[in-house]
């Protein structure tokens, strides 16, 4: 029989957000509340909670959605337990996001109306934080936090108040393409990269996407790619160019290197002639 693991953290690029990574077979939560919004992306296996005076089922594929201070419960919906990625983010956390993105005039702390949401695609966002926390991506692992907090206030929620939209420019974006530049091995989270160049996240992600077609996480990777090509081509073991451009491990640059090259960057070094 499979056994039972649970690994519950922090990272420091996602102040304010626990996580916990867990398989549970036999594992029961008894009635319990957190202080925290709890998002748990179930990956396999079925889990049950009792919540809102019913019993919810949450099967791979889907979220299971807590609301602050919110009495549940948590077991196993199948025999064979079931496996997710959970995040806790704090009320400060989800606020500030709800902030940007809620109807002037509209009161309330954001929540999320649903219990269990089915959407795979929400789950690979939230598998998305954890991979890139495990790996110490910071800016990545914060700004797909946010966009998974953003998508479900919109989408399965209520944004709660806030104040009117901000816009960011081009020369913040232009400023935020430098920092980036010149930071590819230790860059700023989504947060702090916005208050250096004077806006919010997502007024500065908007900008940024707007202007080069990625979010700043995905247009870092790319520079990384280019300056390891770079590195290839005068004869850079693949292992070296990927700690010299920022990036965890070979592995980690070869898997963006293939999406964007075509080839692992192996394959590239050795039919450039430096094999």
């Amino acid at each position: 029989m499979a056994e039972e693991t649970a690994r519950y953290w922090r990272h420091p690029a996602l102040p304010g957000v626990d996580l916990l990574n867990a398989r549970y077979i036999r594992h029961t939560f008894g009635r319990h509340t957190h202080d925290t919004y709890v998002i748990a992306a179930i990956t396999e296996g079925v889990e049950e909670f009792r919540y809102r005076g019913s019993t919810q089922r949450a099967g791979a594929g889907s979220l299971a959605l807590i609301n602050p201070d919110s009495m549940h419960t948590g077991h196993s919906g199948t025999p064979d337990g079931w496996r997710y990625l959970v995040l806790y983010p704090a009320v400060e956390v989800v606020a500030s996001v709800a902030e940007e993105l809620a109807v002037p005039g509209r009161g309330g702390l954001p929540g999320f109306t649903e219990a269990v949401v089915p959407d795979p695609g929400l789950v690979s966002l939230v598998a998305g934080v954890h991979r890139a926390a495990e790996r110490d991506d910071g800016l990545t692992a914060d700004t797909l936090l946010r966009l998974t907090v953003a998508r479900l206030l919109r989408a399965h929620g209520t944004p709660g108040a806030g104040g009117p939209r901000t816009a960011a420019g081009a020369a913040a974006v232009r400023r935020a393409r430098e920092i980036l530049e010149a930071r590819l091995i230790e860059p700023p989270t989504l947060e702090e990269l916005a208050a250096e160049v004077g806006t919010r996240p997502f007024p500065l992600l908007r900008a940024f996407r707007d202007a080069h077609g990625l979010p700043p996480h995905a247009w870092l990777n790319q520079q990384r790619v280019r300056r390891a090509r770079l590195l290839l081509d005068t004869g850079t073991p693949p292992a070296r160019a990927a700690a010299e451009v920022g990036f965890v491990d070979q592995a980690h640059l070869t898997r963006h290197f293939r999406r964007i090259v075509g080839v692992p960057p192996g394959a590239y070094r050795r039919e450039r002639g430096r094999g």
